[in-house]
C-alpha cells in the first residue's frame, strides 16, 4: 500500500500540468478582437477605393476638357448619350402627364385664388359706389330741403328742423317713419312735416330724440286743402281703386279741373285752426273730374307731390314761440 501510493501521484501529476498548460497557453483569440480588425480593415478599403474613385474622375474630367471635340471621352458621352436617349424620351412621356396635371391643379388654384379677390374687390368697390351715391342723394335732398327753407315759400311761422328718416312704412297698411329728431330738438305732436316738394304727413308721437309721422297716405290721415286754380275746397285723404289720395266733400256747385293743384287751406275759425299752414302744396289732379246725379260729392283723383316710397330727410314744421 506504500508504494502504491506515490506511483498514483507521480503519474496524475504530470496528467494535471499539462493540462494547465494547454489551457493557459491557448492560442485562441477573442471574438471582441477579431470584430474590431474586421471593421478596420473595412474601412480602410472603402476609403481606398473612394480615393482611387477621385482619382480617376479627376483625371478623367481632365483630360475631357483638355480633348478636342473628337476626342475618346467626347464619343464615348456621345455613344451614352445615343444610348440613354430612347429610355429619357419614355421617361418624359411617362412623366409629362403627371407634370401636366400638377400644372392643371396649379392653375387652377391660383385661378380660384386670383378669382376670389376679384370678388371681394368688386364687392368693395361696389360698397363704395352705393356708398357715394346715397351721399349724392342726400346732400340733394338736403340742398333742396336748404334752399325750400329759406325761399318764400316757407311759412314764417314756423321753425324749420331737418331729419333724417331712419325708419319706413312696415307693412302698406301702416303707413309711419320714424324720423331722427325728437322733444329735444322743439319737436311737438301733430307738428306738419315737409319736404321741398310738399306736405308728408303730420307729428303723432313723440321721444325724446326721435318721432313717429304718419304719412298723408295712412287711412287716419285727413287734410282741409283748396284747388288754387278755382278756389274750390275739401278734405284730401287715403285714395281708393288705386289712387293714392283723394280729394272728399267737393260739392257739385264746385268747379274742378284736370290738372289743378290743391295746396293746404290753412284755415282758422276763432280759437280753432287748421294743423297744417297755408299754401303748402299736395297734389294735382290727373285725370277728368267726373260726378253722378245721385252722389253729393264729386270723385276726384289726387296725385301727391311727395314720393312717400323714397323719403330719405324731411323738415318738421315747429311753432314758433309767441311773443309774450
Amino acid at each position: 500500500m506504500g508504494s502504491s501510493a506515490p506511483s498514483t501521484l507521480s503519474r496524475s501529476v504530470p496528467r494535471n500540468r499539462s493540462v494547465r498548460v494547454a489551457a493557459i497557453g491557448s492560442p485562441a483569440q477573442r471574438p471582441g478582437a477579431s470584430t474590431r480588425s474586421a471593421r478596420a480593415s473595412t474601412v480602410v478599403r472603402r476609403r481606398a477605393v473612394v480615393l482611387a474613385l477621385s482619382f480617376v474622375s479627376l483625371v478623367l474630367v481632365t483630360v475631357y476638357f483638355r480633348e478636342s471635340d473628337g476626342g475618346v471621352l467626347h464619343g464615348f458621352q456621345s455613344t451614352g448619350a445615343a444610348i440613354l436617349r430612347p429610355f429619357e424620351v419614355g421617361a418624359e412621356r411617362v412623366a409629362s402627364p403627371f407634370r401636366d396635371g400638377a400644372g392643371w391643379f396649379g392653375g387652377l388654384f391660383h385661378a380660384k385664388s386670383e378669382n376670389k379677390k376679384l370678388k371681394e374687390e368688386i364687392e368693395r368697390l361696389r360698397q363704395e359706389v352705393i356708398l357715394s351715391q346715397s351721399a349724392l342723394r342726400e346732400n340733394a335732398q338736403l340742398k333742396a330741403l336748404l334752399d325750400y327753407r329759406q325761399g318764400a315759400r316757407f311759412p314764417t311761422d314756423y321753425r324749420a328742423v331737418a331729419a333724417r328718416v331712419i325708419a319706413r312704412p312696415p307693412t302698406q297698411f301702416e303707413q309711419q317713419i320714424v324720423v331722427s329728431a325728437g322733444k329735444n330738438d322743439g319737436i311737438a305732436k301733430h307738428d306738419a312735416v315737409v319736404t321741398e316738394d310738399g306736405l308728408v304727413g303730420e307729428v303723432t308721437k313723440v321721444a325724446s330724440n326721435v318721432a313717429q309721422v304718419t304719412l298723408l297716405t295712412d287711412n287716419e290721415s285727413a287734410v282741409s286743402a283748396i284747388d288754387i286754380d278755382t278756389n274750390a275746397a275739401g278734405l284730401v285723404q287715403h285714395g281708393s281703386s288705386g289712387a293714392a289720395l283723394m280729394v272728399d266733400r267737393v260739392t257739385k256747385d264746385q268747379v274742378v279741373n284736370q290738372g289743378d293743384v290743391f295746396v293746404t287751406s290753412g284755415f282758422r275759425s276763432g280759437d280753432l285752426t287748421s294743423l297744417y299752414p297755408k299754401g303748402i302744396p299736395i297734389g294735382t289732379v290727373p285725370t277728368r273730374v267726373s260726378q253722378s246725379d245721385t252722389d253729393v260729392y264729386k270723385h276726384i283723383q289726387l296725385d301727391p307731390y311727395v314720393d312717400f316710397s323714397k323719403l330719405e330727410a324731411v323738415i318738421v314744421l315747429a311753432k314758433k314761440p309767441e311773443a309774450k
